[in-house]
């Protein structure tokens, strides 16, 4: 059993260009094992690279991050394994068009894992049930809404057990009456002790659900606070003029 204040992601001067264009800057961060991480920042601060980096969708120049204690390693074997245990949830849900929801549920488990078909499909079942999807299991993607869409992307995610859980902007693609769909199931994975780092626009999800907020701006952390003092109090002018802006 790991306990709570135990790190799960460690982040150490992490540098990532694109090109000339420095993306990320000095990077260091801890996440503790259970703990609800949000970064909010405006576009272009490096919020979505950072979530990318740490389960190597982006590579990094310079720096560590270590996923429960393992350095993310560069060869494809044991990278494989390592994203097997860093669930993502993107903007875009990323579901295979070809196959029914309680398919693209499966897939890893079975093919990854080595799961027994049976026993990934009870699981599947059970983690759509979760979701609140579970009526829509053998439908192809393209019958349900973005909101369903985005929900059985977040049971395939869980499908995995995975040790952390990453949001990228996971209500950006929805129509606004979706997204409380889609944050009400987040919120609701916040309660079960999952680690997750989420990047979202979502205030009122942020000022909620997280343990923590991290604030970016040009590449770089600027601040990093519980949410009730980021929102009343953010130390800095740059957090206080992006607050004054989307609050």
């Amino acid at each position: 059993m790991t306990l709570r204040n135990e790190t799960m992601i460690s982040i150490r001067d992490v540098q990532k260009w694109f090109g000339s264009y420095q993306a990320l800057r000095d990077i260091t961060l801890d996440v503790k094992t259970g703990e609800v991480v949000v970064i909010l920042g405006p576009s272009g601060s490096g919020k979505s690279t950072l979530c990318r980096t740490i389960n190597r969708l982006e590579t990094i120049d310079e720096g560590t991050i270590r996923i429960d204690g393992q350095e993310l390693p560069n060869e494809s074997g044991p990278l494989a394994q390592l994203r097997s245990e860093v669930g993502m949830v993107f903007q875009q849900f990323n579901l295979f068009a070809h196959m029914t929801v309680l398919e693209n549920v499966m897939l890893a488990p079975v093919q990854v894992r080595k799961q027994k078909p049976e026993a990934a499909k009870k699981r599947a079942m059970e983690l759509l049930e979760r979701v609140g999807v579970e009526a829509q299991a053998h439908k192809r993607p393209a019958q349900l809404s973005g909101g369903q869409q985005q929900r059985v992307a977040i049971a395939r995610a869980l499908a995995m057990d995975p040790k952390v859980l990453l949001f990228d902007e996971p209500t950006s693609a929805l129509d606004p009456e979706m997204i409380k769909e889609v944050l009400d199931v987040i919120v609701e994975l916040t309660k079960g002790g999952m680690t997750m780092v989420v990047v979202t626009h979502e205030m009122g999800f942020a000022q909620t659900a997280a343990d923590r907020i991290i604030f970016m701006a040009e590449g770089r952390i600027v601040e990093e606070n519980t949410p009730e003092q980021f929102f009343t109090e953010a130390k800095s002018e740059r957090a206080r003029d992006f607050l004054s802006k989307v609050l």
